[in-house]
């Protein structure tokens, strides 16, 4: 579909109109879409926009050093199909996913400041061991899918594959300043059936910056200390945090708790947040509440509507 150029935002936080011209596949002020996004334009504490369309195309219309910082969780490789021709995470390999990633995040850091950051969650898998297919799980419906992904090279059967390290390394060497990993405890995580390893119960969070020197609100997002001397102590890489499931048909939420970090960390009041896989729109709700923009681009429509909906409703 070849793209247009229009001035208008599908959602903005007085009501007015985007500031930048994008590329855009399908917006949600036309066709049957329409009573929602009038809603969301009306509404008194939404700042978020949405586009619908393909993060890898949309992102060339908007002008560099538009975002303050970049919040988001793309589509893990291999585990979950949401039904989209040209999906990232459903590539045939590892490498196609990782460069389709680097790809994508080399055009967003055009789009930061000089101090810009990009926080990044990022999960792991394991090979399949040949198997090309997964039934329906009941504790986890969204793991149902009717491909599998052929095992890496140089890698075998029951192999953890070590994505988010991969494509941590290659963006490092694709220009952006690696500053940190991040480990995300779930302490309610997903049970396994595994007897010959122990239960996966974390995620990673990468910290990138476009440049050597950035912004980053340490204070922000201080801690509580051990020793009843101190008030605070500075942010610790391990963060509790439980999963936050949200009743729709999105399979991967991420907390608004952990975007908070990141967000408060990220970016001051009234600063643009992006973020090029918006999914349910929990980055979009943490927005509203610290009053930052934000701009969300998402693939699938159906998952627009439900970040809609929740943006509606503010949680």
């Amino acid at each position: 579909m070849p793209e247009t150029h229009q001035e208008h935002g599908i959602v903005t936080a007085g009501g007015g109109q985007s500031s930048a011209p994008v590329g855009r596949e399908r917006d949600l002020f036309h066709e049957e879409a329409r009573s929602y996004a009038e809603q969301l334009v009306e509404h008194p504490r939404n700042r978020c926009e949405i586009i619908v369309g393909d993060a890898r195309r949309v992102l060339h219309d908007f002008p560099a050093g538009h975002f303050q910082c970049v919040v988001t969780s793309p589509p893990y490789w291999g585990l979950r199909d949401y039904g989209m021709g040209g999906q990232i995470g459903a590539e045939a390999s590892v490498d196609a996913y990782i460069d389709d990633l680097v790809r994508l995040f080399h055009e967003a850091r055009r789009t930061l400041a000089e101090n810009g950051t990009l926080w990044l969650n990022i999960g792991d898998s394991y090979t399949s061991g040949g198997r090309t297919w997964r039934d329906v799980d009941e504790k986890n419906k969204g793991r149902a899918m009717d491909y599998r992904p052929a095992t890496p090279d140089g890698l075998k059967s029951k192999d953890l594959i070590g994505v988010p390290w991969k494509l941590a390394f290659a963006l490092q060497a694709d220009g952006w300043y690696l500053r940190t990993d991040i480990i995300w405890n779930k302490p309610n995580c997903q049970p396994e059936s595994v007897k010959d390893r122990p239960t996966r119960s974390h995620e990673y969070i990468f910290l990138f910056s476009k440049s050597e020197r950035y912004f980053y609100d340490s204070e922000a997002i201080m801690e509580a200390a051990q020793d009843p001397r101190q008030k605070a102590k500075n942010r610790r890489t391990v963060w509790n945090i439980n999963t936050e499931p949200y009743p729709g048909s999105h399979f991967a939420v991420y907390p608004r708790a952990l975007v908070q970090l990141c967000v408060a960390a990220g970016s001051r009041i009234g600063d643009r947040v992006l973020d090029p896989f918006f999914g349910s729109g929990t980055t979009g709700v943490v927005c509203n509440e610290l009053g930052r923009n934000c701009i969300g681009i998402e693939l699938k429509p159906d998952y627009a509507e439900l970040a809609l909906e929740r943006l509606l409703k503010g949680r």
